[in-house]
């Protein structure tokens, strides 16, 4: 069982690695790493009371896959952000990675993911807002990119109370 525990922290050198694509033939495996997502993320909820996605890099599962769990859980493999809007939003943004720390960000408004499924068809997810701004922090942990690296200035840090 993953736990909290198990999530890389900030420094963790894993964590600005690019990752590599999921493989079809890899498909046997997705079903485990997408358990262990789930049950480190719900760990997270459970101590820090947040959480709605987790890339599996942050697990040290160097692979282009990360789980989601709003409505439903969603598990996105090998994503593609397309149609990125000009309209952007600032907001603090926090990270399993560092679960004390809030950094302020800039996010494109809306996009469109494109993506293959558990099943490995394609799918395409029009999303704004949060949804989109949650996409973009875990497609980031894909290549590398922690919420650190995009602070607005440096200003934008800020402990949890």
């Amino acid at each position: 069982m993953k736990t909290i525990h198990d999530i890389l922290k900030l420094g963790d050198p894993r964590l600005y690695e690019i990752c590599e694509p999921v493989l079809e033939s890899e498909l046997i495996q997705v079903p485990n790493w997408a358990q262990q997502l789930h049950e480190a993320m719900e760990d997270i909820r459970s101590v820090y009371g947040f959480g709605r996605g987790i890339a599996a890099p942050q697990l040290g599962i160097m692979k282009r896959m990360f789980y989601l769990n709003l409505d439903k859980p969603y598990i996105i493999l090998n994503p593609e952000l397309k149609n990125l809007s000009e309209e952007e939003f600032e907001l603090w943004d926090d990270c399993m990675s560092f679960p004390n720390l809030l950094v302020k960000v800039s996010r494109h408004q809306s996009l469109t993911l494109v993506y293959r499924d558990e099943n490995w068809k394609q799918q395409e997810w029009e999303v704004s807002g949060a949804i989109s701004e949650l996409i973009q922090h875990e497609y980031d942990h894909l290549n590398g990119v922690l919420c650190t690296m995009r602070a607005i200035d440096q200003k934008s840090f800020r402990w949890k109370e």
